[in-house]
């Protein structure tokens, strides 16, 4: 019997092997991910500003580029009045309202009579590149952190499908395949029948 249960034995270890391999790599993938985003980020030496959640502290993670790609929507919203990219003009107006104009003949004009762009729009275009790439290493902070608890749970579920599967196999060593003979303690038949005939 313990032999037939043999290639299931091997099989549970061997898938347990996978496992904590497998989760180990992830572990690795994900650590390596969280730094790599992190020394990016610190390369570029952007300092949280006083009015953001990380006042005075250098974007080294995360969680801070999120923290100051909000506080630059922040900003550009109140120098917009409120109004996002897809709500002003293209062009300048003579008042200078940051609204501008599509219209090209409402438009502020250069000494050369071309239409001058709106330049507060303009800033909807720097905040939006600056902050996407905040975010994006944001989202790839978080991936490096799904990465490690995903390793953490690999390991932890190919560790004890390891240790079930050997126990199922110590176990099967103890188990005897052949059952004691019982000895016939009852008498037999031919004595028992000369018996009653006497």
């Amino acid at each position: 019997m313990f032999h037939t249960r043999k290639p299931f034995v091997l099989g549970g270890i061997l898938a347990s092997i996978v496992l904590v391999a497998f989760g180990l790599a992830s572990l690795v993938i994900g650590i390596q991910g969280r730094q790599e985003v992190s020394d990016t980020l610190a390369r570029e030496n952007i300092v949280g500003t006083v009015d953001s959640t990380i006042p005075g502290q250098v974007v080294a993670s995360g969680s801070q580029a999120k923290a100051m790609a909000d506080v630059m929507r922040k900003h550009t919203l109140e120098s917009s009045g409120g109004l996002t990219y897809s709500e002003m003009g293209q062009y300048a107006t003579p008042d200078g309202a940051a609204k501008g104009t599509s219209d090209i003949t409402l438009a502020l004009k250069d000494a050369n009579g071309k239409p001058v762009s709106n330049p507060v729009r303009n800033l909807w275009v720097t905040e939006t590149a600056l902050t996407t790439a905040l975010n994006t290493s944001y989202f790839a902070s978080q991936v490096g952190l799904f990465a490690i608890v995903m390793g953490v749970a690999l390991m932890l579920t190919g560790i004890g499908f390891g240790v079930l599967t050997i126990g199922a196999f110590w176990k099967g060593a103890q188990v005897t395949t052949l059952e004691p003979v019982k000895e016939n303690t009852s008498p037999p038949l031919a004595a028992a029948g000369k018996a009653h005939s006497v």
